[in-house]
C-alpha cells in the first residue's frame, strides 16, 4: 500500500516471511447482546535514532529494537501500532523491517532550512487509510534543527465498526535544547496550541482517538498543566490515577502526579465508539543494555460499541463496506 496522496508519507508492506502466523494480539468479544468490544494495544517508543554525530552506533541499536519487536510477534504479543520519535536516521527502515509490521507511515519530512525530517513514524498492523502531518512552528535552541511536529494516520482493524486515528508527536526538550527556559517553555507552550490545533482539524468526532509521543514534560507542571483544560483527549496516566478509573492491572500508580515523572505519555478520546485504557507498562529497560535512553510505554485499550448507536449516527465512507460478521461486524474495501 503507498500512500502516495498525502505530502511527507510513506507506507511499507512486509514480505510475507515476515508476517507471524502467529494468533494475533486483538480479540474481540460481545460483551452482551448489545455490546460488543476489542482490545487495542499501542507502544510509544522514542528510540534514539539521532543522526551522527549526535549519537554514535544507533544503526545497530536500531536494528536490535525490531528484533525486540519481532520477537514480541513471534510470541504472539506484537503491539497492534509502534508511534516512533526520533526515527531520524535511514536506519530506521532496518527497524522496520524487523519487526514485521505491515504498514509503516512516516510524518513530517526534512525541508531544506533543517538538518533533519520530525523522526515521527507509525507502524501498524492494521490497514492505514490517510496520514495527515504537520511541523511545528514554534521551537527553542538545538531542537529547531529537526522538523519536530505531529502527524495523525487513520488505521481501520477488521473487528472494529469505525476507523481509528492514531496520533504521533515529539515535543520541544528543555536541558537536551541547549536554550534557556526563558525560550524553551514559550515554544512548548506553542507547540501545545499547534498540536491542539492539529488535532482538532484532522481528527474526526466520530472516530475513536488514540495519542502518543514524546511530549517532553517530566517534572514540569509549567508544560503538562498549560491549557490542560481544552487538551483534546485525556492523559492516560492522569485518567488511571483516579478511583475506579477502570484501568486494572498494570495501570500507573496512585502517587502524587505520577504523570508528571516520565517524557512519553498517551491520550485517548472517545467517538462513537468507546475508549477505555486497561492496562499499560513499560519496556525495554534492561539497565546497561538498553537500546535508548527511553522505555517503550505500552497502553492497552478496550474500546466498546452498541450497534443502536452506531446505526444511529455514524455513516461509512462509502468505500468502506461494513457487513455483519458472527463477532459483530466484517470491515471490507470497494475495489
Amino acid at each position: 500500500m503507498y500512500l502516495d496522496d498525502i505530502a511527507q508519507t510513506y507506507a511499507y508492506t512486509a514480505p510475507a516471511a515476515e508476517i507471524s502466523s502467529e494468533a494475533p494480539s486483538i480479540r474481540v468479544t460481545r460483551q452482551t447482546p448489545e455490546a460488543e468490544a476489542g482490545e487495542l494495544s499501542v507502544l510509544t517508543y522514542n528510540v534514539r535514532g539521532l543522526p551522527w554525530p549526535l549519537a554514535l552506533n544507533r544503526a545497530k541499536a536500531l536494528r536490535e529494537i525490531g528484533r525486540e519487536l519481532a520477537a514480541m510477534r513471534q510470541a504472539g504479543r506484537q503491539p497492534d501500532l509502534v508511534l516512533i520519535q526520533e526515527g531520524f536516521r535511514e536506519e530506521i527502515a532496518d527497524l522496520v523491517r524487523e519487526s514485521g509490521y505491515a504498514y509503516w507511515a512516516r510524518g513530517p519530512g526534512r525541508p531544506l532550512a533543517k538538518l533533519t525530517n520530525g523522526g515521527l513514524h507509525v507502524l501498524s498492523d492494521a490497514p492505514i487509510l490517510e496520514v495527515r502531518s504537520a511541523a511545528f512552528g514554534a521551537c527553542a535552541g538545538f531542537d529547531c534543527l529537526a522538523n519536530k511536529g505531529a502527524m495523525m494516520v487513520r488505521v481501520q482493524p477488521d473487528w472494529s465498526p469505525t476507523p481509528i486515528d492514531v496520533v504521533n508527536t515529539h515535543m520541544n526538550a528543555r536541558k537536551a535544547s541547549g536554550a534557556p527556559r526563558s525560550q524553551t517553555l514559550p515554544a512548548h507552550h506553542g507547540q501545545t496550541r499547534e498540536l491542539t490545533a492539529f488535532v482538532t482539524a484532522h481528527r474526526d468526532p466520530k472516530h475513536p482517538l488514540v495519542v502518543g509521543g514524546d511530549f517532553n514534560i517530566r517534572n514540569s507542571a509549567a508544560r503538562y498543566d498549560y491549557q490542560a483544560e481544552t487538551r483534546p483527549f485525556a492523559v492516560v496516566e492522569e485518567y488511571c490515577s483516579r478511583s475506579g478509573s477502570g484501568c486494572g492491572a498494570g495501570a500507573p500508580d496512585t502517587t502524587t502526579k505520577p504523570w508528571l515523572r516520565t517524557q512519553d505519555l498517551q491520550g485517548f478520546r472517545d467517538g462513537v465508539v468507546r475508549v477505555q485504557p486497561v492496562a499499560s507498562r513499560y519496556l525495554f529497560d534492561r539497565g546497561s543494555a538498553r537500546l535508548s535512553d527511553h522505555d517503550g510505554y505500552l497502553v492497552r485499550y478496550q474500546l466498546s460499541w452498541r450497534r443502536e448507536t452506531l446505526a444511529a449516527v455514524y455513516q461509512p465512507d462509502p468505500s468502506v463496506k461494513v457487513t455483519p460478521h458472527k463477532l459483530g461486524f466484517r470491515v471490507s474495501w470497494a475495489p
